[in-house]
């Protein structure tokens, strides 16, 4: 817990794990971006406010924050703010380590090992994460979707967030340096409303 731009490089390298009826998948993770909820903000879902979307963002910590992006897929977040502060930390990209076929058959149109969860989007295909995980305690042995600490990468590289058009002067995209499976960087642009962690208000 802290403030989201410096917890997000230490989630680089913990494992996010996913337990299902047709087994399981983990994946390591490479990629990053951290969300403030204390108003400063405008990106992030949270800056209007606990919506009923936006809800789990206000905590506690710890907590899967999961949204529809653009009406086509998941996204994934951990709340990583205190009670009442709307942070959290979008998990971009991650290096499939545990069940990379099951993984593969999530998601056929993947070409390499490295595509398997290269994306927000492709990440909760591969894992399974939808609707029914909101909320999830990450940090519940028992849960199906857990956060495991994992080793550090030897470096992290940081930049602007991926698809945004308000606040792109914050470098809070973090990744691990050279790691083949962060995603290509896409910068947001110019719309009528601001953009929210999805590009969408």
């Amino acid at each position: 817990m802290g403030p989201p731009d410096a917890v997000a490089p230490t989630l680089l390298g913990c494992w996010l794990v996913t337990d299902r009826p047709d087994g399981r998948v983990a994946l390591r993770l490479t990629e990053v971006e951290a969300y403030a909820g204390d108003g400063t903000d405008p990106a992030a879902h949270s800056h209007r406010g606990p919506t009923p979307r936006a809800a789990v963002m206000f905590g506690p910590p710890g907590r899967l924050y999961v949204y529809f992006s653009y009406g086509v897929h998941w996204c994934a977040n951990v709340v990583v703010g205190a009670a009442g502060e709307g942070s959290a930390v979008l998990l971009r990209a991650g290096d499939v380590v545990v069940g990379e076929e099951l993984a593969t058959a999530r998601r056929p149109a993947a070409r390499t090992g490295r595509d398997l969860a290269r994306g927000p989007a492709r990440l909760t295909q591969a894992l399974a994460i939808g609707p029914a995980d909101r909320d999830a305690d990450l940090l519940d042995p028992a849960s199906p979707v857990r956060l495991h600490r994992g080793d550090p990468p030897a470096d992290v590289s940081a930049g602007p967030r991926v698809g945004i058009s308000v606040a792109t002067e914050l470098s809070w995209r973090f990744w691990a340096t050279g790691a083949t499976s962060v995603s290509a960087f896409r910068p947001g642009g110019r719309r009528r409303r601001p953009a929210g962690q999805d590009g969408r208000p």
